[in-house]
């Protein structure tokens, strides 16, 4: 198991942390990740970490699909990878439909067969075997519908690039399975050791079988990760973990269509999850955050003393997890990390 970490997006204002940054290049941590919402994109901030770092990896978790075309992506992956010497990895997801239809303004569709088509343009693209042509539901390369010109013709990229690992963020048991089938590697959020394993399992092996070729956990890449804060109050800790939960469970997407919401309930928190939805969704965000269980927060976490956190990454080495992509704004804790993997 190797080491990566999560810079997430911005707030209000744009701002990433390149002392730690910079500390965990200098530690061999394997990759830093980072993010977009309807704020700050992820590639402007991945091309700014690139131009200051000598050997991490950089992801994005995640590029939204609906917001570029698969040829834009590919082109955009294509320049950062060579312009860094190979240091990038591509992170996709389809983002969720109210973010997909009220930002980006463009139809959610189907998710699945959006993904299965994206991903088979992009490695289209950086294969150069012919020019680029595909006829699909979500993508029609040349574009020959409604305003066109006709004048569209296939193009081959100018380009000659490498095949860049694909990751998938995914947590609907469908879109798990096709990512196993489809992708070189896994974007899970709020992933717990302890519950996961058995939620995943069956959807993962699943998917591997569909790909063949002997896929399967040795060479797919399972990238999650823990929030980890270092210090001596551990319910302390936890509130700080529970506002992000009670937002992700209570407030990203709506009411019957909240995909954080519904991956609590897998994880056997059903209750628990119908309460901070019901909070949140009242305005009543404190409340929403005080109802997340201290259990659930703790899985996906590792918060407390040195020796706490310790003990508890155990269950993160006994997972299928292969890069622990881990949440923290201390650098010391990115020390202790670098130092318990040693």
């Amino acid at each position: 198991m190797r080491f990566g970490l999560n810079a997430g997006y911005s707030g209000a204002r744009v701002a990433l942390n390149m002392e730690l940054i910079k500390e965990a290049d200098r530690l061999g941590f394997h990759s830093v990740w980072t993010a977009e919402a309807y704020g700050s994109d992820a590639i402007t901030p991945a091309s700014w970490i690139l131009a200051q770092t000598a050997r991490i990896s950089v992801g994005t978790g995640i590029m939204q699909m609906p917001a570029r075309s698969p040829a834009m992506t590919a082109m955009t992956a294509t320049t950062l990878d060579q312009l860094s010497n190979g240091r990038f990895l591509l992170g996709l997801g389809v983002s969720g439909p109210q973010v997909v239809e009220g930002w980006h303004g463009v139809p959610y569709g189907k998710p699945l067969k959006r993904t299965r088509e994206y991903i088979e343009i992009v490695r289209a693209i950086w294969a150069r075997a012919k020019p680029l042509e595909h006829q699909g539901e979500h993508y029609q390369i040349p574009y020959r519908g409604a305003g066109a010109t006709g004048l569209g013709k296939p193009l081959k990229s100018i380009v000659h690039g490498r095949p860049i690992p694909i990751y998938v963020a995914a947590t609907g048991l469908k879109s798990v399975e096709q990512a196993a089938e489809i992708a070189d590697g896994w974007l899970p959020i709020f992933y717990s050791p302890y519950r996961a394993e058995q939620v995943y399992r069956d959807a993962l092996h699943r998917g591997f079988n569909k790909a063949g070729n002997g896929k399967g956990l040795h060479n797919f890449d399972i990238a999650a990760g823990p929030v980890v804060i270092l210090g001596d109050d551990v319910a302390g800790c936890l509130n700080f973990i529970k506002p992000v939960l009670a937002l992700y469970i209570g407030g990203m997407g709506a009411r019957g269509k909240n995909f954080y919401n519904e991956l609590a309930c897998r994880y056997g928190f059903e209750e628990a999850a119908k309460t901070i939805q019901d909070l949140y969704l009242e305005g009543k965000k404190d409340e929403a955050a005080a109802a997340v269980p201290d259990q659930l927060a703790d899985e996906i976490s590792l918060v407390g003393p040195k020796e706490r956190i310790r003990d508890r990454l155990a269950a993160w080495r006994a997972s299928s997890v292969t890069t622990m992509v881990c949440g923290t704004m201390q650098v010391d804790a990115v020390r202790l990390l670098a130092e318990l993997g040693a």
